[in-house]
C-alpha cells in the first residue's frame, strides 16, 4: 500500500512577547521573528518534493505558506475551514484579563477543555468537527507529500485525531511557533514520525 507524508506546520511567531493571549480568527500578521522562522522552514522544505501546500485563509498562515512556497513552483491553497479555533468574545484578550473578569467561565473551560465554548466562539470539539473532514479529504487525495500550514489549535486537533487521543488531552501536545510535525499515512492508519520539531 502506498505511503503518504503529511507535514503539519504551525505558522511563525506573531509578536505577542511574553503575554499569553487568545488569538483565534483575529487576523494578525507575522512578526519579524515569525518571518525568519518561516524562512528557516523554506530552507528545510527546499529538500522536500512537495506536491501541494495548504493553509488557512488567515494572514499569519498564508504568509508562512507563501514564504515556504518560494522554494517550489506551488501556489498555496488557502482554506477557510483550516482557520484557527474561533475564540469569540475572548479573541485578542489576555489570559490574565479573562481570568480576572470571568473567573467562573475561565475555570469551566479548564475543567472541560474539549467541550467548553467561549461566548460566540467554538469549543475544541467544534473545531475538530470542522477541521478533521478537511484533513481526511487531503489525506485520501492522490498527492504523496503535502504540507499543511495550520495553527496551534487546528494542529492539536489533527494530532489528537491521528494519535487516537481524546480531546481532553489536547494541551498535552505542544505546538510552538514555526514548529514542524510529520505524519506518515498508510491507508486509513497514521503514524506520527515527529512532533513539535523546531527547524534549526
Amino acid at each position: 500500500m502506498d505511503k503518504k507524508l503529511i507535514y503539519l506546520v504551525r505558522h511563525g511567531d506573531i509578536g505577542l512577547g511574553g503575554e499569553k493571549r487568545y488569538i483565534g480568527h483575529l487576523d494578525v500578521t507575522l512578526s519579524v521573528h515569525g518571518e525568519k522562522q518561516a524562512a528557516l522552514l523554506k530552507d528545510f522544505f527546499c529538500q522536500v518534493p512537495l506536491d501541494n501546500i495548504y493553509c488557512s485563509d488567515l494572514r499569519r498562515s498564508r504568509q508562512t505558506a507563501d514564504i515556504i512556497a518560494m522554494a517550489h513552483q506551488i501556489l498555496p491553497k488557502a482554506h477557510v475551514g483550516l482557520r484557527e479555533m474561533n475564540m469569540g468574545n475572548w479573541d485578542g484578550e489576555s489570559f490574565a484579563k479573562i481570568r480576572t473578569m470571568y473567573p467562573e467561565e475561565f475555570k469551566q473551560r479548564g475543567e472541560d477543555i474539549a467541550n467548553y465554548c467561549t461566548p460566540k466562539g467554538e469549543s475544541f470539539s467544534d473545531c475538530y468537527k470542522r477541521v478533521i473532514p478537511i484533513f481526511e479529504n487531503l489525506a485520501q487525495s492522490n498527492e504523496k507529500i503535502i504540507l499543511i500550514v495550520g495553527h496551534a489549535g487546528v494542529n492539536r486537533v489533527i494530532l489528537c485525531h491521528v494519535l487516537g487521543m481524546p480531546l481532553d488531552n489536547v494541551f498535552r501536545l505542544e505546538q510552538s511557533y514555526g514548529c514542524l510535525n510529520l505524519i506518515c499515512q498508510e491507508g486509513y492508519e497514521y503514524r506520527l514520525k515527529y512532533l513539535n520539531h523546531t527547524v534549526p
